[in-house]
């Protein structure tokens, strides 16, 4: 069944050339998924979608316009890319990235998909690259601060695996040699950070991130 027209996701279609912007509109037209947007309707889209041939100086500050005027997602598609590029489109907030020469009307769809749903794609042989940088930034720079991806320190990881076991305040205290208060006040300041209600919801971000 395809999808109706309201559950069509929607695409702002961005070419660095008219030719470009006709053939790739002239794919995804074609398929039931996905619906362009014209440039009044732009600020509805869900996905917007850039094609370029090289990510330079131009390009970038062109992606990180798109984040800051937009709340679109962003999916961009290049004939070439190194893994610096891939870091600074993904600091743009542009979390799908796909190569001209795999780009199908198939494939692309599925990666707006993807995207569309809070998903990430990367090509393939840039992926092990990109980790391998995560690592290193965790490993030399957030690490040693005692922080992580996630924002939360070692020590409030601790207290919310031990609040997910069933302990409480007291009780974590003496476990991890800090008084009440202290543990009180590593409690209210994740929820207020993180914007939790309660250690219930706190508990359960931690499991959702993998953390506990």
């Amino acid at each position: 069944m395809h999808p109706t027209s309201a559950e069509r996701i929607l695409v702002d279609l961005r070419a660095q050339d008219p030719v470009s912007q006709a053939g790739v509109a002239s794919q995804l037209r074609t398929r039931p998924e996905v619906r362009i947007v014209d440039p009044a309707g732009a600020e509805d889209a869900q996905v917007v979608l850039v094609v370029v041939d090289l990510i330079d100086d131009e390009v970038l500050s062109l992606l990180r316009q798109l984040q800051r005027t937009g709340t679109a997602r962003g999916v961009l598609v290049t004939t070439h890319i190194d893994e610096q590029q891939l870091v600074s489109a993904a600091e743009c907030g542009f979390v799908g990235v796909i190569r001209r020469t795999e780009a199908t009307p198939e494939r692309l769809v599925q990666v707006i998909a993807a995207v569309a749903k809070g998903e990430g794609h990367v090509p393939a042989d840039l992926l092990g690259t990109l980790l391998a940088q995560v690592g290193r930034l965790q490993g030399e720079v957030l690490g040693p601060r005692g922080l992580n991806f996630t924002g939360l320190s070692v020590r409030e990881i601790e207290v919310l695996r031990l609040v997910a076991e069933g302990y409480d305040t007291a009780d974590i205290a003496l476990k991890l040699a800090y008084s009440e208060r202290t543990i009180k006040n590593v409690l209210h300041a994740v929820m207020t950070r993180l914007n939790l209600r309660n250690r219930s919801h706190a508990v359960a971000y931690a499991l959702r991130q993998g953390l506990i």
